[in-house]
């Protein structure tokens, strides 16, 4: 899990720097600071369970064990990206570690996520999906729509809300009746329970009893995991609306350093074992950027490609 968040902090980072310098085009959003959902939530889920992300994904790609070359090469909208270059930071897909896709659509995955409960179930399958959205996603209809269904049908669907405080430049105490979003869940006659989303495994365990639920048979759950969002909504945000003292208490409840701690405090990590992860992490980022900055870009006879899926029993 350390090494986990290291890797997701450390590809959020370089993204940064690499987009401020201008090598990555068009828009990004980054997740630093809030690694400890995306581990939790990876190392909870089994290796052919599903998730959804948001337009805020690169952090759950990297966690549920997606390549950090071929998501590095869609940064740069390359050929070799893991979607050619045409999903690009918002829109990234990867099937084959079960990552059914970043959405710029704020909830959206509250929608999706219930189909591919409703596939699982009627192939009989152990699976579950999880779908992440944010607060601000959480007072959209989409949201309300998918947990009705997936609580009426008995869907293996977790849902999950990051709760970073804001939504794009919206205070969560300013949009949400009630404050809580995990309390919703009564109102559909499911479990609804509040994480602390700095601690990677106060989240890894509510997942884990969640995922467990569903794979019984007990239907969805609502998770709220709290968190702070310490960049922009989007890379080059000034952040004008929000407080410094907020970003401040974001980087002291900083969930890498905290696990660090405990794993410090329990002889389970010394100095040079971070500092061997920490080296390990920092070649594989810049082996990636290498990889990214030395592909190809798309030939414009492949702009037309990848747009149909092909169904080979209807031939």
């Amino acid at each position: 899990m350390y090494a986990g968040m290291v890797r997701v902090r450390s590809f959020e980072e370089r993204v940064r720097e690499l987009f401020a310098g201008g090598r990555i085009p068009g828009f990004t959003h980054t997740s630093i600071g809030q690694e400890a959902i995306a581990v939790g939530v990876a190392t909870a889920l089994a290796e052919d369970d599903y998730v959804l992300s948001t337009h805020r994904g690169h952090g759950h790609l990297v966690a549920k064990g997606g390549s950090l070359r071929g998501l590095m090469a869609e940064l740069y909208g390359k050929a070799t990206g893991i979607c050619h270059g045409k999903g690009g930071s918002m829109h990234i897909a990867d099937v084959s570690v079960g990552y059914l896709g970043a959405n710029g659509v704020l909830a959206s995955g509250c929608v999706v996520a219930p189909g591919v409960g409703l596939a699982i179930k009627r192939r009989g399958s152990a699976q579950v999906v999880l779908t992440f959205f944010g607060d601000g996603a959480a007072n959209r209809g989409p949201f309300h729509e998918g947990v009705n269904m997936a609580a009426l049908w008995k869907l293996p669907v977790l849902f999950l809300c990051e709760n970073n405080r804001w939504a794009s430049t919206t205070a969560h105490a300013l949009s949400t009746a009630g404050g809580s979003i995990a309390a919703r869940a009564a109102g559909y006659g499911i479990p609804g329970e509040s994480a602390d989303g700095n601690d990677v495994l106060a989240v890894w365990d509510a997942v884990s009893r969640a995922a467990e639920r569903a794979r019984r048979g007990d239907g969805p759950s609502l998770i709220e995991a709290h968190t702070i969002r310490w960049v922009g909504h989007f890379e080059g945000d000034a952040q004008l609306y929000r407080s410094k003292d907020e970003v401040a208490e974001g980087r002291q409840k900083d969930p890498i350093a905290r696990l660090r701690a405990s794993l410090e405090a329990l002889g389970l990590l010394d100095e040079a074992h971070a500092a061997r992860i920490h080296e390990a992490v920092a070649g594989e980022i810049e082996d990636a950027v290498a990889y990214a900055e030395a592909s190809p870009l798309p030939a414009p006879d492949d702009a037309l490609t990848d747009l149909f899926v092909h169904y080979p029993w209807r031939e």
